[in-house]
């Protein structure tokens, strides 16, 4: 009885395990997973990155056919968005460490909030702001504002959040920011420390790739860089650069991570698409380089932030505007030799040079800036009047009074001494320093000014010493050589 009791279990189990197989084989068979780990379809993600803004909230306008500006950028945006895109900026959106930029600042972080960003990192040139200033910025920033290595000098916390979370359909991307802090000791910030992005992301990364399918570097650094962290840090599937002399021609793939780049002062938006699954390594689709042609129209809510901008940098006090500042710049114990005139002092001594000048654009120069409104703005009077920025030359207390336009000191530097020369005192003797084109192209260079050729440049305001009857033959006129 026990015999057959035992021969019957044996048929038993033996029927049981040969059910399990056959039911393993037709699982098999028939492509069906466990439910504990479903099947995720491959998913689509765009893209969309910018670097270097530069302040170019709008192009400036000093002459038509100018590319760029976050103007254009948002009307390209507005045509191109979709439910599964990603907008983000890599860094130096800022123009300058100065109060007036940092004014701006403020408005570029409405606008990129406007364009609908879901994350902007910080640059070198954010990283010369004081940590007071800088912290001040992201606290009310509209964007979330990223950086995983600057610090507080003094309480060592982080200036802005290191990474975020960000979810597109079933994909969890994790956004890091960064920046390449070799040779930013002696420009950064007060109160502000730098640690080495190696550093920063070795710490940060394997506590971000668990809770992430994808993590996405912001990497405000050189193209050597990019390559290098990608080959450094295994948990990277996408580097964004970058401090790059010009945008990428293709994607790269180093390690396991895709690398793609751009720059140009807002005139260039970067766009990748790529196919994410949790089976597969990302693979790239597309990758683009869209240039903000003057063809584009400009938003007009972006404008207005511009607008907005020129008012407020209107109504207030900036360092420039306090003459003891500017005294900071001169050597303790030393004075200017000469200083700032105005054209008027010139024009009755040299007539024939005055009538050239009359009917030219350079005199001109500052009615331009009053027609766009920019007649206060910091970035546009250098090149509109005479020694903005020097104790001498021209204040925005002025309002065009004086020293306005591009005068002969403009070129030939402060005049003081050359006019006392003149009338007869015997103490002094002056010279002009010679000038040559590269002395136009202080103003007249990059999206400030049509391609600068001293042939096509020159004739119409061609000019020479008085009494001579001759002017320029080539490339420097008798008048700059005396």
């Amino acid at each position: 009885m026990n015999g057959r009791r035992r021969k019957f279990v044996r048929h038993a189990v033996s029927g049981v395990c040969l059910s399990f197989a056959l039911c393993l084989a037709l699982l098999i068979f028939t492509g069906c997973k466990p439910a504990h780990a479903p099947q995720v379809q491959p998913q689509e993600l765009t893209f969309y990155f910018t670097c270097d803004i530069h302040g170019r909230l709008s192009p400036c306008g000093c002459f038509t056919g100018q590319y760029g500006g976050m103007t254009r950028l948002k009307s390209i945006l507005d045509t191109q968005g979709n439910t599964n895109d990603m907008r983000l900026d890599i860094g130096d959106a800022i123009g300058g460490a100065e109060d007036f930029h940092v004014l701006e600042y403020r408005q570029i972080l409405k606008a990129f909030a406007l364009m609908k960003y879901d994350a902007i990192n910080l640059g070198r040139r954010e990283a010369r702001l004081p940590a007071a200033t800088l912290v001040d910025l992201v606290r009310s920033s509209p964007v979330p504002v990223l950086c995983a290595n600057l610090r507080d000098k003094t309480t060592g916390k982080p200036i802005a959040e290191p990474w975020r979370i960000i979810k597109r359909g079933t994909c969890r991307i994790a956004i890091v920011g960064a920046m390449d802090t070799k040779g930013l000791a002696d420009e950064l910030g007060e109160g502000l420390a730098a640690e080495d992005i190696e550093t920063s992301l070795a710490r940060i990364l394997p506590n971000v790739r668990p809770q992430a399918d994808l993590v996405v570097l912001l990497a405000f650094a050189d193209e050597e860089t990019l390559t290098k962290l990608a080959r450094q840090f295994y948990e990277l599937d996408l580097i964004l650069g970058g401090r790059v002399r010009q945008p990428a021609q293709q994607v790269q793939k180093e390690n396991r991570a895709l690398i793609d780049f751009t720059t140009n002062e807002s005139r260039a938006l970067g766009l990748l698409k790529v196919r994410w699954s949790r089976q597969a390594p990302m693979e790239p689709l597309l990758h683009d380089i869209i240039l903000l042609r003057d063809t584009i129209p400009e938003d007009q809510t972006i404008m207005a932030l511009s607008s907005d901008y020129r008012r407020l940098v209107r109504q207030t006090k900036i360092w420039l505007d306090d003459p003891e500042r500017l005294r900071q710049d001169q050597v303790p114990g030393v004075r200017a030799s000469a200083s700032y005139v105005g054209t008027d002092e010139c024009l009755s001594c040299h007539p024939s040079a005055a009538k050239v000048w009359q009917k030219s654009a350079h005199s001109r120069a500052f009615t331009t800036l009053k027609k766009k409104e920019a007649d206060a703005d910091p970035k546009c009077i250098p090149c509109h009047t005479v020694g903005f920025g020097i104790i001498s030359g021209y204040q925005r207390s002025f309002n065009g009074s004086k020293l306005a336009n591009v005068g002969c000191e403009s070129c030939h530097g402060p005049g003081s001494l050359h006019v006392r020369q003149q009338q007869g005192d015997s103490s002094i003797s002056f010279k002009f320093r010679p000038l040559g084109s590269a002395d136009c192209q202080k103003c007249h260079y990059g999206e400030f000014s049509r391609p600068f050729s001293w042939e096509n440049f020159w004739p119409p305001i061609s000019h020479g010493a008085e009494g001579t009857g001759k002017s320029a033959p080539s490339k420097l006129s008798a008048a700059h050589q005396n």
